[in-house]
């Protein structure tokens, strides 16, 4: 098996053979190794190839020099070289034999001299693989290839040590449960749990950039469960273990979490099929994970065994910012899935026909650029078992779609404007640029989403009309 995934490896990627042979001839060995290796024993081939060398990395420069197209050495304090070359991206990095002081996750950077202690070092035994290029010598002292036969995730040295190493490996074992599909064993399941809590001593940022791989993997939802079956969405993501919320026989209700996981999963296959090819969608899967957060904490028992949850979209959309601003989230991440969660309601009561065209207008002004991940929220939230209530609210949401498309054709519903603009406005009111410019733009802006586009004629006459209200005398009514 090791032998055909390496030479389909040098096959696809000829860079490997070139770099292996401009080594050796610098009595260097070069091993292929970590998720490299692991992707190609399960037919994955990248364009971005690791690799490993007891070079030290001013000798790695020396040897690509000439030899890469682009050579970079941002990562050369931690021993990595990166260079480009036809196409194929590689990273070049000297044994480590690093020392962690376990206060915090920064280690101490300690070059080796040998592939086994290298190997030890590694987070998982899956990544703990290599093969030294020159022989297709393949090396795997910690059973990796039988973990990545059993799709199991385990680690090289005892869970409890590599977790106090380095505590973000337990959000790793998360994203490669959702990347890979691979079930952690139970000694790595027991120690993350006794251990949870020794996430808080990394950092925002880097918890971000695991949390995002993770729901941008195959298998979101199997991350997902990983992180609030162990307690880590305890102290990463804490809102997420809020939502199970206890029922009981006489206020019967969804499970918000349960419901939530199966609302990730239908996005994401809404995500799939309109984009068999497109990456993953990040905001969207972030938004179904989010977007019922504020029910927890609107809940309420109504006289007769109801359950209610009012404002629940408004509350979740505050909450959902708190925690991606928290999470250190672009700004732009921030408000796409706060307002996602805010407007992830509106749709409901569409199909009792009293939606104007107005209103039609207004949904779709609202959501902006993210009219398309709102359809596709609303759809998947619609997790009922009642076939005919779930068929019934597709229709209603296939009609509404329709009636936007409509209107759009007709009106240009992509940029909703007033019928003039600012600088019309100033020459027909006579006055300057400043706040009441944008008022009288507002005022224009609100006719045209309650009554569509209103023609030259009528915007400039509604505008007059709306100045004296303001107290403000157009030049061309004054006598």
């Amino acid at each position: 098996m090791q032998r055909n995934a390496v030479e389909e490896l040098l096959r696809r990627a000829p860079v490997v053979e070139e770099l292996a042979r401009l080594f050796a001839a610098a009595g260097f060995s070069l091993y292929i190794v970590g998720g490299s290796v692991r992707d190609a024993l399960l037919g994955q081939v990248g364009a971005d190839l690791d690799f490993t060398t007891e070079a030290r990395p001013e000798r790695v420069l020396e040897l690509l020099d000439g030899w890469a197209e682009t050579v970079w050495d941002t990562g050369i304090e931690f021993g990595t070289v990166g260079a480009y070359r036809k196409g194929t991206t590689v990273e070049i990095t000297t044994f480590r034999a690093d020392t962690y002081d376990r206060s915090s996750r920064n280690p101490e950077v300690v070059f080796g001299d040998s592939i086994d202690g290298d190997l030890l070092r590694r987070d998982f035994t899956v990544n703990a693989m290599a093969v030294e290029l020159s022989r297709r010598e393949f090396v795997d002292p910690h059973g990796g290839l039988r973990d990545v036969i059993r799709q199991w995730l385990d680690t090289p040295a005892p869970p409890e040590e590599s977790f106090a190493d380095d505590p973000l490996r337990m959000m790793r074992a998360a994203r490669f449960a959702a990347q890979l599909g691979f079930d952690p064993t139970q000694r790595v399941l027991t120690a993350m749990r006794s251990m949870a809590a020794e996430i808080e001593r990394i950092t925002p940022e880097r918890v971000q950039t695991e949390l995002s791989k993770l729901l941008c993997g195959r298998y979101p939802r199997k991350g997902v469960e990983l992180l609030v079956d162990t307690g880590l969405a305890d102290h990463v993501l804490p809102e997420l273990p809020a939502m199970r919320l206890e029922i009981d026989e006489h206020h019967q209700h969804k499970d918000v979490y349960l419901h939530s996981l199966v609302v990730l999963d239908q996005a994401v296959e809404l995500e799939r099929a309109a984009d068999p090819e497109g990456e993953p969608d990040l905001t969207l899967r972030l938004a179904a994970l989010l977007h019922d957060i504020g029910k927890p904490a609107t809940r309420r028992f109504e006289p007769g065994g109801g359950v209610s949850f009012h404002h629940h979209e408004v509350v979740g959309a505050k909450m959902a910012r708190k925690r991606l601003r928290a999470l250190r989230y672009s700004k732009e991440i921030v408000s796409d899935v706060s307002d996602l969660v805010y407007l992830h309601l509106r749709f409901h009561g569409y199909g009792e026909g009293n939606w104007t065209d107005s209103a039609v207008r207004r949904y779709v002004n609202d959501a902006g650029h993210l009219l398309q991940r709102l359809h596709k929220l609303v759809r998947a939230d619609c997790t009922t078992r009642n076939r005919r209530k779930a068929r019934a609210l597709q229709r209603s949401y296939d009609d509404l779609e329709a009636r936007i498309q409509r209107i759009a054709e007709e009106e240009d519903l992509a940029r909703v404007r007033p019928d003039l603009d600012g600088n019309e406005i100033i020459r027909l009111l006579g006055i300057e640029p400043g706040p009441l410019v944008g008022k009288a733009w507002r005022h224009l802006r609100e006719l045209r989403l309650d009554q569509g586009p209103l023609g030259r004629e009528r915007a400039v006459a509604e505008l007059y009309r709306w100045a004296r209200e303001q107290g403000v005398e157009p030049p061309e009514e004054q006598g």
